[in-house]
């Protein structure tokens, strides 16, 4: 069973760093990719990363030159500075895994980010 983690939200001063951990388990995180996205309130999930089976590595243009995704064998990393308040979310963790009969995609409970301005 693939179950996800996050951890290492809080609340930060804008300018601020954070660096957020997913634990994975039921998986192996070189074979698969990963993903962080975060939700606003009241505004829809969207992307922030991804990193994918060959450590090849995107971002989304807000977060560019501020964030980095890595990961290692148990966990994915998301280290984010230069914080500002617009990065204020709940941030999820996701993994994409390969099924024969079909992508599964998985969830984490999330990790609130608060940056206060």
């Amino acid at each position: 069973q693939v179950q996800l983690v996050e951890s290492g939200g809080g609340l930060v001063q804008a300018g601020g760093s954070l660096r957020l951990s997913c634990t994975a388990s039921g998986i192996l995180l070189r074979d698969n990719s990963m993903a962080w996205y975060r939700q606003a309130p009241g505004k829809q999930r969207e992307l922030v990363a991804t990193i994918k089976s060959a450590g090849s590595t995107n971002y989304a243009d807000s977060v560019k030159g501020r964030f980095t995704i890595s990961r290692d064998n148990a966990k994915v990393y998301l280290q984010m500075n230069s914080l500002k308040p617009e990065d204020t979310a709940v941030y999820y963790c996701n993994a994409d895994v390969f099924r024969i009969a079909g992508n599964v995609r998985y969830w984490g409970q999330g990790t609130q980010v608060t940056v206060s301005s």
